[in-house]
């Protein structure tokens, strides 16, 4: 406990062994933000990270005898309709849908909603 915390409102009790323990309510003093530490650009190196993002087409399951007899030329229908949004994942987490689209002959995609753990949607116009 740090030396500036002060005990209040002490209260008994026992622990698992059976043994008698104190209780302390602790105080902790106000931190005012003059005492806050520049971050010096701490974060910046964070900035300039490349991070895999992963797009989703669609997905199927297949026995492993039909995996097996893949080759070139096959086809896999994906469980998902033409026009449907890809899925755009970060590690394990969705966090948009788009469109594919075409730029300078290669694949691309056009989001549409953003739909990430704790973000409200958003929907882009157009």
């Amino acid at each position: 406990m740090p030396e500036s915390a002060q005990a209040t409102d002490e209260q008994q009790g026992q622990n698992e062994a059976g043994g008698k323990v104190t209780a302390h309510a602790a105080e902790f003093p106000e931190a005012n933000e003059s005492q806050v530490a520049p971050s010096n650009g701490q974060f910046d190196i964070l900035l300039d990270m490349d991070v895999p993002i992963t797009v989703v087409l669609g997905a199927t399951q297949i026995p492993v005898r039909r995996l097996l007899q893949l080759g070139p030329g096959a086809v896999l229908q994906l469980d998902k309709p033409v026009g449907a949004p890809a899925e755009l994942y970060l590690k394990e987490s969705k966090f948009a849908d788009a469109e594919v689209v075409v730029v300078d002959d290669r694949f691309a995609v056009r989001i549409k909603k953003i739909t990430g753990a704790g973000i409200t949607e958003v929907q882009a116009n157009g």
